[in-house]
């Protein structure tokens, strides 16, 4: 298959978005298929554009046998502010369909969201094209953002339902992370067929665990303290207030030292309110290079997976697999019920507490401190569920096979009559859906 990936996010990027589908071009490549790439310039780590990928729109390159375009963007300085994070998926979308219009003889597209607008993008490029393309849901917007807060305005929220459910429809094919996110899907009207469940991986032979003793630990001071990390975005989802409470709860224990690495749209406030609560045993870091990443881990004794409460029950976060690669315990502070709950529980790879509880989360990094071999159980537990069933491999064939049948549904190799299969489908599927409310 010749496929063409569009993501907001590819490696150098340390978001987990690209990082998942850096790894997956090249798989697609090792198995003798072509990729092209359509992603923004890297940004991610320092939320400005790298001094290097400054000076062009379009940067063109050739890594691992893919082909690679880097497009540049507007990042917003404030992550927080929704009409600046707006605008910049805006400038990256206008050169990213003004440059995909120019990639001729590919076979499917692959968009990745967050945000919901790159299969908006990948719509009009495949009708441009006359391809299929495959709609990959990492996490399901508006809902993530209505159920934080962020968006209130009924009719920017209607809006953007309009169109999330135009994006499913026209997609040929939707390959979700998680069966929650399949059962959201299905009671929007997506008819099951079209559904995939792929979960996310890791890449085992990157992150692998390593001796406390290393580089990144002598690096800022923690060889000698018992580590509680906390590492990636620091978004309206994550339950950092809960984490700096238990700091405060546990800032008279000697040796305990929080680490809490990223960025994002949270970040701010938490370390103005970790400030103001006086804190000296957290510790704050921008995200690290990716190279980092093992030696960031094994400098941990234990890792964190704090969330708001409702914002678990439906999907696994990525940081739980690189915390088990790592061979870490996690600590998770999620629903009960949630699929990271039973994961959890499943391969017993770490503790779960219910989220926005600082006490018992205190309580359960007190545990592991208290008790070294159920914490090195849980780590030789949690390296050995990941090389088991969350290897990139397989997981690579799943996206393959989504991609073929997507092929397949719109009869053939993306000819004009190819495309007409596939559009009479939507046309069905859109008068089904309108019968039925018009039912309602």
């Amino acid at each position: 298959m010749r496929i063409l990936l569009l993501t907001t996010y590819f490696r150098p990027d340390v978001a987990s978005t690209g990082v998942i589908m850096s790894t997956l071009a090249e798989q697609f490549v090792a198995r003798g298929h072509e990729v092209t790439v359509l992603a923004s310039v890297p940004h991610y780590d320092g939320n400005r554009v790298w001094p290097e990928f400054s000076r062009r729109w379009v940067y063109r390159e050739e890594s691992s046998g893919i082909r690679i375009f880097r497009l540049y963007t507007y990042v917003a300085r404030d992550r927080a502010n929704v009409a600046q994070r707006i605008l910049s998926y805006g400038a990256f979308h206008l050169l990213s369909l003004l440059k995909g219009a120019t990639l001729r003889n590919h076979d499917v597209i692959l968009a990745p969201s967050p945000p919901l607008s790159n299969g908006v993008i990948a719509d009009l490029l495949a009708r441009m094209h006359r391809i299929p393309f495959v709609y990959n849901v990492q996490d399901i917007w508006p809902d993530v953002a209505v159920r934080a807060g962020v968006l209130t305005g009924e009719r920017t929220i209607q809006r953007l339902r309009a169109m999330e459910r135009h994006v499913y429809r026209r997609a040929a094919r939707i390959a979700v992370v998680a069966e929650g996110f399949r059962n959201n899907l299905l009671e929007k009207g997506i008819p099951p067929e079209k559904i995939s469940v792929i979960p996310n991986f890791i890449d085992t032979e990157f992150i692998t665990p390593q001796p406390k003793a290393n580089g990144f630990a002598a690096k800022h001071d923690l060889s000698d303290k018992f580590v509680v990390l906390f590492a990636g975005n620091m978004g309206f989802s994550q339950g950092l207030e809960t984490v700096l409470e238990a700091a405060k709860l546990l800032q008279d224990q000697r040796g305990i030292q929080f680490l809490l690495v990223g960025n994002g749209a949270g970040r701010n406030a938490a370390e103005e309110r970790s400030r103001l609560m006086g804190l000296r045993n957290v510790q704050f870091l921008p995200f690290q290079p990716h190279r980092d990443l093992p030696e960031m881990y094994g400098s941990a004794e234990v890792c964190l997976i704090p969330l708001r409460r409702g914002f678990t029950g439906e999907s696994v976060p990525c940081k739980l697999f690189s915390i088990m690669a790592a061979g870490r315990p996690a600590v998770a502070a999620v629903d009960s019920g949630s699929e990271t709950w039973s994961l959890v529980e499943r391969t017993q790879v770490g503790l779960c507490v219910q989220p926005e509880d600082p006490a018992a989360l205190a309580e359960a990094i007190l545990h592991y401190r208290s008790h070294p071999e159920a914490r090195l159980a849980a780590g030789r537990n949690a390296r050995r569920c990941v090389e088991t069933e969350f290897r990139p491999e397989p997981i690579a064939d799943l996206y393959l096979d989504a991609m073929r049948a997507a092929i397949e549904t719109a009869g053939g190799n993306g000819s004009p009559n190819s495309r007409a299969v596939h559009d009479r489908a939507v046309r069905d599927e859109d008068r089904r859906v309108r019968l039925e409310q018009e039912g309602k």
